[in-house]
């Protein structure tokens, strides 16, 4: 099933075993937990799933194993992150070969590539693929910047029907919105400017946290989106300190941690990175044990129709 680009996509992490090794059935537990409180798509392979450490193999099995899992339910994407034009053409074939349902499109890592190199990287992309993309614009920490001039061109390529609005302004989603109207369904991609932009029109929220918390994130999506603006502002208030987590250079080590301590993953990561230890982790244990101490109770918030 097509992405509809519309409410909670959690970019999900990568869960291993202690030697290294996928944990497939940890993924599934994780997945399941999602699924259940109501998310409306699931992202492989990004910047929190420790895509640069995995292999094409290992994402090929991860898809699979994860459409299997989800069936018709929700839309599976598949992030494409690679330093040449050329392979992340052949990594956007090869994904719609094993069955993804969209993707999630970076620009040119590791060059910082200028406003026309940057619109052919996407054309050659999209060109190439009937799977619709959302284009992942980070300027803050891929230091380039898709603008709504560039959109522009790329919104000529039929299938580029979205964006992960990550440019910590949240100013950018009425000048998309002004610009493109519906024709450029915005998801928020930072998780501690979400509810802000959500009530400024942005159609989704490509969240982090959700993978700890799916449930809490889930219910202020769907609340901000039906109107109760006080319920969800009291449960995005308790979940910020948490939500800071996401925006960290060790946003997978945090978030993996919170994950360990709600019963939804392990801490396990692969290097280069390593798990954090001493007054880092006891910093970081103390924001989440208190946040747990005072974990909300949530609104009936499945029953929501949007």
């Amino acid at each position: 099933m097509q992405p509809n680009w519309i409410g909670v996509y959690p970019a999900i992490t990568t869960k291993f075993k202690e030697n290294g090794d996928l944990d497939i059935d940890s993924n599934l537990r994780g997945l399941h937990a999602q699924v259940d409180a109501g998310v409306d798509g699931i992202i492989l392979s990004g910047s929190l799933g420790e895509a640069s450490t995995i292999t094409e193999s290992e994402k090929e099995t991860l898809l699979k194993e994860t459409l299997v899992a989800v069936g018709s339910k929700i839309p599976v994407v598949l992030n494409i992150a690679e330093g040449s034009t050329a392979e992340a053409v052949r990594q956007a074939k090869l994904a719609e070969k094993w069955g993804a349902n969209g993707l999630m499109l970076l620009p040119p890592m590791r060059y910082k590539s200028d406003d026309r190199e940057t619109i052919n990287h996407f054309t050659q992309v999209a060109e190439n693929t009937g799977l619709p993309i959302m284009i992942y614009n980070n300027p803050v920490d891929y230091k380039i910047d898709t603008t709504p001039d560039m959109f522009e061109v790329l919104l000529k390529q039929k299938n580029i029907v979205a964006v992960k609005e990550s440019t910590r302004d949240i100013t950018n989603v009425t000048r998309l919105i002004n610009r493109f109207g519906t024709d450029l369904k915005i998801l928020c991609g930072v998780d501690t400017l979400a509810m802000e932009e959500l009530l400024m029109g942005a159609d989704g929220w490509v969240a982090g946290l959700v993978c700890a918390f799916p449930a809490e994130t889930v219910a202020i999506y769907r609340l901000v989106k039906s109107g109760r603006i006080a319920e969800a502002t009291a449960i995005y208030r308790w979940f910020m300190p948490l939500l800071e987590l996401d925006i960290h250079p060790k946003l997978v080590q945090y978030i993996k941690f919170c994950e360990a301590k709600t019963g939804l993953g392990s801490e396990t990561v692969r290097a280069p990175r390593l798990t954090i230890i001493g007054e880092e982790r006891a910093r970081v244990e103390g924001i989440i044990d208190a946040a747990l101490a005072v974990r909300p109770t949530l609104p009936d918030y499945k029953s929501i129709v949007l």
